[in-house]
């Protein structure tokens, strides 16, 4: 598959679904494919990633080939932690402890413990399916946890996905959720869109991609105006979201007005912005990042949860669409 073609890449998503046991084989694993009415979503077995979300054929997300891990961690969700870990190290009653490097040009522990785990099937539906994977004691993070995701399309067709962790240790584990979507609006190059984010501080990082402090938004990386995507160079961190009824919502828009955006709940209050070069195929690509904290909450305790012996957590997030021209976003969650 042209991985640059997203009208391929949709199609071939789309035949991908379904298939296990076929002779043929996808790097993601199993493609759990979803349809409702105009709208389409791909889910893969990898990371429980989302490969593709589209509506009508319109491609929302950025996709890839079937024989490709995801590029820059499109769509995967991430577990039990977002982002990045400093040197992999953090303190647990006071002694070290330290994490594999994963991100090794940084010397940092990056996206969870699950980027390269294969889930399993829990539950599936003609609408929904949710996968599940356990994450083992290991280096540096000593709990048994499991890590739900529930991927549905509602009745609005909108894209909802659930996040739960379940913690099955006999002690308290520390856990930060996310998720890397990369949105687009179907042909259109992404640096013609403008990028809304409703978000009044920015976390202030160093090289290594490390919050040292946080301000006000201001210049380029105060979005809530909207920044043409074009002008932009962000991989940064934002919190003080505005939540409307409960929901944070951000927005690619076309000067067309069609919209996509991605909406995130309450227990989410980090969004990390991302505009790359790098993605295969594209001049721009857009990552918006729902997290319930920032890179290094180990070490912060920056929205940094502990669960206790058997409690659980989840966050909601998710990616809704306006397609007709001059037809202003609509308000709706993505509810069933």
């Amino acid at each position: 598959m042209d991985q640059t073609t997203s009208h391929s890449a949709d199609a071939s998503a789309a035949a991908a679904a379904g298939t296990e046991g076929s002779a043929r084989r996808y790097a993601t694993g199993r493609q759990y494919e979803l349809r409702r009415g105009d709208a389409l979503a791909v889910v893969t077995e990898l990371a429980a990633g989302l490969r593709l979300y589209s509506r009508g054929g319109t491609q929302l997300t950025e996709g890839y080939g079937d024989a490709q891990i995801p590029p820059g961690a499109s769509g995967i969700t991430l577990a039990p932690w977002a982002n990045r870990v400093e040197d992999g190290i953090w303190h647990l009653d006071g002694k070290k402890q330290q994490l594999d490097i994963t991100e090794v040009s940084r010397n940092n522990a990056s996206h969870g413990l699950l980027r390269n785990a294969s889930y399993g099937l829990v539950d599936e539906s003609q609408f929904s399916v949710t996968l599940e994977a356990v994450i083992f004691p290991q280096h540096g993070y000593p709990f048994l946890l499991r890590h739900r995701v529930r991927y549905e399309l509602a009745g609005d067709l909108g894209l909802v996905v659930r996040q739960t962790l379940i913690n099955d240790s006999q002690a308290p584990a520390p856990c930060v959720l996310g998720a890397h979507p990369y949105l687009r609006l179907g042909e259109l190059p992404s640096e013609e869109l403008t990028v809304t984010v409703g978000a009044g501080t920015r976390i202030v990082a160093d090289a290594r991609g490390i919050p040292r402090s946080s301000e006000p938004v201001d210049g380029d990386y105060d979005l809530r105006g909207g920044r043409l995507v074009g002008g932009l160079d962000i991989d940064s961190a934002y919190t003080d979201l505005e939540f409307d009824g409960g929901i944070a919502r951000h927005t690619l828009r076309a000067p067309d007005g069609r919209s996509v955006s991605l909406w995130q709940d309450e227990n989410c209050r980090y969004v990390h912005v991302f505009v790359t070069t790098n993605f295969p195929g594209r001049a721009k690509a857009v990552a918006i990042e729902p997290m319930t904290g920032p890179a290094n909450a180990f070490n912060s305790g920056d929205g940094l949860r502990w669960l206790a012996p058997g409690e659980e957590f989840s966050m909601s997030w998710g990616i809704s669409a306006a397609l007709e021209s001059g037809v202003s976003h609509p308000g709706a969650t993505g509810e069933s």
